[in-house]
């Protein structure tokens, strides 16, 4: 069963400042999140709760799986370098079909 995927507006502001051909990957992997919201290679960030992360070269999605609504909120999109220094709260979401 697909999930939906829905997005926090700190998520949609970081994905919007990232290079085109970044973005572009990105979309895709997170496209595949609603199918398979467990890919291979995912992991849990230790002492963040329930948020997992998945890699797109040098830049990481950190995510949610709400199994009780099929949903994968995207929680924020950065480089590698910032995205675990990034605020991990998590606020009002907006959806944006894929």
């Amino acid at each position: 069963m697909a999930y939906r995927t829905e997005f926090t507006p700190a998520a949609i502001r970081d994905l919007r400042r990232l290079p085109k051909g970044v973005q572009t990957a990105i979309v895709s992997a997170i496209g595949s999140l609603a199918d398979t919201p467990r890919p291979h290679g995912y992991e849990k960030i230790e002492g963040s709760g329930d948020i997992y992360r998945i890699r797109c070269g040098d830049y990481r999605v950190l995510y949610k799986i709400l199994d009780d609504v099929l949903t994968v909120l995207i929680v924020r999109t950065r480089h590698r370098r910032e995205v675990y220094k990034a605020h991990l709260a998590v606020g009002e979401t907006a959806v944006i079909a894929l």
